[in-house]
């Protein structure tokens, strides 16, 4: 389908901003995609509200189907390959008629390998236009995880369970032959699979007294997927570390690795960490799935306020923009999301991290290696010499570094990196307690934006409720600190009793009630009555007195109106801030 039609049809149906529009259809030509694929990839508007529109101009029916409905029969008319290719699953199957779901169902390809099955078949087709949550719950269903363990575990016979004990001997996969390497190849395939059919961020293997436990962290939440007996425990950890070039025979240090591999068509990076215990070696996996941490400035879920604040920062010719939060925060997929807004032929990007997470065509990317005496500070001045634009640095971890940083600021570069404060309002004062004079500070600084990241609604079984009396009060508080024009927009689109969403819970989001996260921000630009105060000398009443005038939306603030929005739950946003 033409991109342009789809999002003028989006934006008149009021489903897509102008603005965001256009932006959708600049990236789409310059990623040589669809806008479409952008739309359902970043979750930017809800899928069933595309399908509907996407319905109408095809003239193909929209259908809403039920995962549990899809038997096992049913599924072996589409072959998996199909139906992932294709995004194509089967909805019925009549001596005369096979009815499937496409989520593309213009797609020519597609329609080519469906007519193919048709024909051998023998019967006619059937299409109704469905949604991509629906194939991604199909598609576990052919071949589910848990199974796979199982009958890779029946292929151990007789195995008996001893308790994982400190004398634990390296078993190499090389030993006992073809018929025992198996197994153990398709377990650790099938978790892989599994972590990224889940949209995991890790996956850990830990050895327990009794069993070794599998568990994947799924939306910030680690959750036990499976457990395999004691003895198959070495195996495991040694086909992976075989994977990721460990040393196999090496248990009483920790290690780091990576490898990557194809899994679901695309190319998945896995950043491997082993450690060991008294019980064995612990193994956790980073799954650096692109289509997961690589996403747009639109998919960030920043609100037009911060978007224009962002926007403002980065068209300066220089200057040091941070990005601060906890640990697991979405720091590092902000900054990606930075870089590929500025990653364009005329421009040099540099980055020193450690390690490269995702690996982006066209941006210098470099790992540190303090072992052999390349770290941040090293790898800094090396980075001034190879005519950098912009210089992104993984984190600001010390005194040196944050000089280097600072230097690289002030002589012409755009200078990106994260920092550990618990606000944006902390960073001016951290800098200052890692020895960078006062007056370097308001020249070399542009921007301060500090996130958490909250659940995100599941859309198939949200509900709309009035908030309790504790919870009005203090929506009313947020709204009333607001700048003005923020407010005004608020107070025109929610009324009181404010109402917020909840989620009980289904079989689209696995019963969880959530699906993905979503980031809260608040952002603080360096003015020159900040600078000013800097120079002279900074208080905390000062701070917030120029917070106060730059009019931040604070973190709490941006989160409530993104509750008040349907996107995350209220409690969430309460948990993870605190009042401003």
């Amino acid at each position: 389908m033409d991109n342009k039609t789809l999002t003028n049809t989006l934006v008149e149906r009021g489903i897509l901003e102008s603005e965001t529009a256009q932006k959708l259809l600049r990236d789409a030509s310059l990623n040589n995609t669809s806008v479409e694929s952008l739309l359902y990839t970043n979750r930017i508007v809800n899928e069933v509200d595309v399908a509907k529109a996407k319905s109408e101009l095809l003239k193909v029916p929209y259908k809403e189907v039920r995962v549990e409905n899809i038997s096992s029969e049913l599924l072996r008319f589409i072959p998996e390959e199909t139906s992932r290719s294709y995004s194509v699953i089967p909805l019925s199957k009549t001596d005369r008629m096979l009815v499937v779901g496409m989520v593309y169902p213009d797609d020519v390809n597609a329609q080519n390998a469906l007519r193919y099955i048709a024909k051998q078949l023998e019967v006619s087709l059937g299409v109704y236009l469905i949604t991509p949550s629906v194939v991604e719950g199909v598609l576990r269903l052919y071949s589910p995880y848990q199974n796979e363990v199982t009958n890779a575990l029946r292929s151990f016979g007789g195995v008996k369970d001893q308790p994982l004990n400190n004398n634990q001997r390296i078993v190499k996969l090389e030993e006992g032959g073809v018929s025992e390497d198996a197994p153990i190849i398709r377990i650790v395939a099938s978790t892989l699979k599994e972590a990224v059919a889940e949209h995991a961020s890790d996956i850990h293997l830990e050895p327990q007294k009794n069993r070794m436990r599998i568990r994947f962290r799924i939306d910030g939440v680690l959750r036990e997927v499976s457990s395999v007996p004691p003895k198959l425990h070495q195996p495991i950890i040694s086909r992976i570390k075989i994977m990721s070039n460990l040393k196999i025979d090496e248990n009483r240090i920790p290690q780091d690795g990576r490898f990557r591999t194809v899994l679901m068509g695309r190319d998945i990076d896995f950043r491997v960490s082993s450690f060991p215990t008294p019980l064995g070696e612990k193994i956790a996996l980073r799954v650096l799935d692109p289509t997961v941490g690589l996403k747009g400035l639109d998919a960030l879920g920043l609100m037009p306020h911060n978007v224009r604040i962002l926007e403002t920062a980065l068209a300066r010719p220089y200057g040091l923009i941070l990005i601060t939060g906890p640990t697991g925060s979405g720091k590092t997929t902000t900054i990606y999301s930075i870089l590929q807004k500025l990653n364009n032929e005329g421009i040099n990007i540099v980055s020193l991290e450690d390690p490269v997470e995702y690996f982006v065509e066209s941006i210098n990317q470099s790992q540190v290696r303090p072992e052999i005496g390349y770290d941040f500070i090293s790898g800094l001045r090396q980075i001034l010499r190879q005519d950098p634009d912009v210089v992104m640095v993984g984190e600001i971890r010390d005194k040196e570094t944050a000089s280097l940083v600072v230097h690289a600021a002030l002589t012409g570069h755009i200078v990106i990196s994260t920092l550990h404060t618990n606000d944006a309002i902390g960073v001016i004062p951290r800098l200052i307690d890692m020895g960078i004079e006062p007056f370097l500070v308001p020249s070399a600084l542009n921007l301060m934006v500090a996130q958490r990241l909250v659940p995100r609604l599941c859309d198939e079984c949200k509900k709309e409720e009035v908030a309790h009396d504790d919870v009005q009060d203090i929506i009313k508080k947020s709204i009333t600190s607001l700048p003005q024009a923020v407010r005004s927009d608020v107070i025109a689109k929610y009324k009181e009793p404010y109402r917020v969403f909840q989620s009980e819970g289904c079989k689209s989001c696995n019963n969880k009630g959530s699906r993905g996260r979503v980031a809260i921000f608040e952002m603080l630009s360096m003015t020159r009555e900040l600078g000013a105060m800097v120079n002279e000398k900074l208080t905390g009443a000062k701070l917030l007195d120029e917070v106060k005038r730059q009019g931040m939306v604070m973190l709490r603030d941006d989160g409530i109106i993104k509750a008040l929005a349907g996107l995350v739950p209220i409690e969430e946003v309460l948990r993870e801030t605190t009042e401003s």
